[in-house]
């Protein structure tokens, strides 16, 4: 197969906009998938987690290889969800093109603005579909004219629909310039073509005209044809619209009813006609980690092999799945790769295509194409597969910092190794979750970048994997830190079985500017102090960075220098002098104005304008800082940075503030001191 008939794609929309069904459908007419599943009993093959039926939301994003007309189209499934930032940027990073979805009677809803906002950022090609033309409500005009208000974007209708609610029965194909309808009998298998109704001409002259008035100002060739009042073909507005719309200057916008099987089949044609294949992109960029500089990876299938770890999941039978995107050469199955990241070699085991309910064996996956590696042992999502003789990263890996976090603890005694296992397997799908044992409580803490980001997966612990647990309340996690200069000399003496252990030791601390981290040095030579001993006073130091001060919280940005040791070869021991470093910080830190410092959260608000003072002064009630408001034509930008412990519940407040309308997005900033203590 040659690369120009690969087509990687994903479909963007909001909750009820008929993403799954339009999903299901694609597979079906492909002929992948040979039952019509409905989301409403529960049957759609790409929501394979329990959760997400209950829920109508898609969260993983699974990746399924379908076949139109001799092209390859893989389908991307992205999450709907804001709260799921890094899962939806690399989602979109991997796709080329995407199908963006409304509903006829909703028209753009909040979520579609926020999905369309970040393809924007990565510049993603798009088309349109107009689904549910079949509900009461439905109004095409005035869906165009939202895309066109509230998106700003250009939409160009290539069809029409014929009626609408229950007299929907067909389009009118702009380009062909006939009528189609999808026979019942056959599940809208086969279609039948007729001229246009002449009680329709009108309406489909006029708007033909329009599309034709929309690609001459792109096109001089349609332009000259135009004007001299010749037949334009067809070839040519297609040729000009799939130019345009990889330029991301227009939105080709189709419209159909999936539930009722109309309109499906003209979609896979447009995603085949219009959207861009893997080397009509500009090429990917990549960190050379030897240089340490920004680079192209060129579209080669003969180039060095390159992938990127775009998802993990885990399979009951099969283990990780490890699903990659290949930008650059070739990998082949039984191989070794090298994982940049983890600075590992892997294994290729076995190599898979994904259909939507079974998976074909592959003796190799080349650039443009996506796979799943079986085999995997170290491999996060987020990681570059590489060789290792040429180390580049596909994806910078700052995860933000986990910052808010919740206590789980089984039920029973007898789930905890389960429950260990269970979110072991969560963190290496999602690099921003973290878990850790707390030692005095023995409970397992989870991390993670939001409220939501934490319910889902918790959500998860219990429903798909069964394992049933106590879940505690979101938590801040604080950091603690100082704020004068100070020294210290301790003391430590303690006779151990007989045997007499001490050591003397002077501490100086200092604060260092937020983000440095912590560090010890040491000013005293080992002719003062024997290596050994020199190392015991900096392991009981570095240990104590994680104990804090006055709340326990971890410390950070303290630096610790050892100024003078007295040593007597008599008593002197690793062991005292591990806890003279060990008790000499913390007694110096109480004595150096301790602070406790709070996660500060950046935060990004899109919002109409009419609701935008309102956010505004919500903000500001909550000791949150304005950064920069952005006006962009349908919606403002509003970046501003608040403390995390205020944000709780925040999304049902914009909610209500913006009737639904507003999006907001964060990630951790910095950290910075707390008034008034815990």
């Amino acid at each position: 197969m040659h690369a120009s008939a690969l087509r990687n794609i994903g479909i963007m929309a909001h909750i009820d906009a008929g993403k799954t069904t339009t999903t299901e459908r694609i597979l079906f007419y492909t002929g992948k998938s040979h039952r019509l599943g409905e989301v409403d009993d529960g049957q759609a093959t790409m929501d394979w987690m329990e959760q997400e039926q209950n829920r109508g939301i898609t969260i993983t994003s699974a990746a399924t290889t379908c076949y139109w007309n001799d092209y390859q189209i893989n389908i991307i499934d992205t999450p709907g969800h804001v709260d799921f930032t890094a899962e939806v940027e690399r989602s979109l990073r991997v796709l080329d093109g995407a199908i963006a979805i409304f509903c006829a009677v909703g028209g753009v809803e909040p979520q579609s603005e926020t999905v369309w906002h970040q393809a924007d950022k990565y510049h993603v090609p798009r088309i349109a579909y107009i689904n549910k033309m079949d509900r009461i409500g439905a109004d095409f005009p005035e869906v165009i004219k939202e895309i066109e208000e509230k998106l700003g974007a250009r939409p160009l209708p290539v069809q029409l629909p014929i009626g609408s609610e229950s007299g929907f029965e067909g389009i009118i194909d702009l380009l062909l310039f006939q009528e189609v309808r999808w026979d019942e009998e056959s599940d809208g298998y086969d279609m039948k073509y007729s001229p246009i109704d002449p009680s329709r001409l009108e309406t489909a002259k006029h708007w033909r005209e329009r599309l034709i008035d929309s690609l001459a100002s792109h096109s001089d060739e349609i332009t000259e044809l135009y004007v001299s009042g010749e037949e334009i073909p067809e070839e040519l507005l297609r040729k000009i619209i799939r130019r345009e719309t990889i330029a991301r200057n227009l939105v080709p916008v189709l419209t159909g009813a999936s539930l009722k099987n109309i309109g499906v089949q003209p979609l896979l044609n447009a995603v085949v006609d219009f959207l861009p294949a893997p080397e009509e992109l500009p090429p990917a960029r990549g960190h050379d980690v030897k240089t340490e500089t920004e680079i192209e990876v060129p579209f080669k299938k003969d180039g060095p092999p390159l992938a990127l770890v775009f998802k993990i999941q885990t399979d009951r039978e099969a283990g990780a799945l490890t699903y990659i995107r290949v930008y650059s050469g070739s990998f082949k199955n039984g191989s070794a790769v090298f994982n940049i990241n983890k600075k590992k070699k892997e294994r290729i085991n076995r190599l898979l295509r994904m259909h939507a309910n079974r998976s074909e064996p592959l003796d190799s996956v080349s650039a443009g194409d996506i796979a799943v590696i079986i085999g995997c042992k170290f491999s996060q999502t987020g990681d570059t597969l590489g060789l290792e003789g040429k180390q580049i990263l596909l994806e910078h890996m700052s995860f933000p910092e986990p910052v808010i976090t919740v206590a789980v603890e089984p039920k029973t005694l007898s789930d905890l190794d389960k429950l260990k296992n269970v979110l072991d397997l969560l963190a290496k799908e999602d690099p921003t979750f973290t878990v850790r044992e707390n030692e005095e409580t023995g409970q397992l803490i989870i991390s993670g970048m939001g409220e939501l980001h934490l319910e889902v997966l918790v959500t998860r612990v219990v429903n798909d994997f069964k394992v049933s647990a106590n879940i505690g309340n979101p938590q801040v996690t604080y950091r603690e830190s100082i704020s004068a200069k100070t020294e210290h000399r301790e003391r430590f003496h303690k006779v151990l079985a007989g045997k007499e252990n001490a050591a003397e030791i002077t501490l100086r601390i200092a604060p260092l500017p937020r983000g440095t981290g912590n560090q010890f040095s040491s000013e005293i030579g080992k002719q003062a102090l024997p290596a050994e001993l020199l190392e015991a006073v900096g392991r009981g130091v570095t240990g104590a960075f994680s104990s804090g001060i006055m709340y326990g919280y971890p410390c950070i940005d303290i630096g610790v220098t050892l100024t003078a040791a007295e040593y007597n070869q008599n008593t002197a021991s690793p062991f005292a002098y591990e806890a003279a470093g060990s008790l000499g910080f913390d007694a110096a830190c109480r004595k150096a104005s301790p602070v406790l410092l709070e996660p500060v959260m950046h935060m990004d608000v899109m919002a109409p304008k009419e609701f935008i003072g309102d956010v505004i002064s919500h903000i500001s009630s909550k000791g949150g800082v304005i950064v920069n408001l952005e006006s962009r034509p349908t919606i403002e930008h509003l970046r501003a940075e608040i403390p995390l412990a205020n944000t709780f519940g925040y999304s049902t407040a914009l909610r209500s503030m913006t009737q639904g309308r507003g999006t907001f997005a964060m990630e951790f900033s910095h950290f910075a001191k707390k008034e008034g203590g815990l």
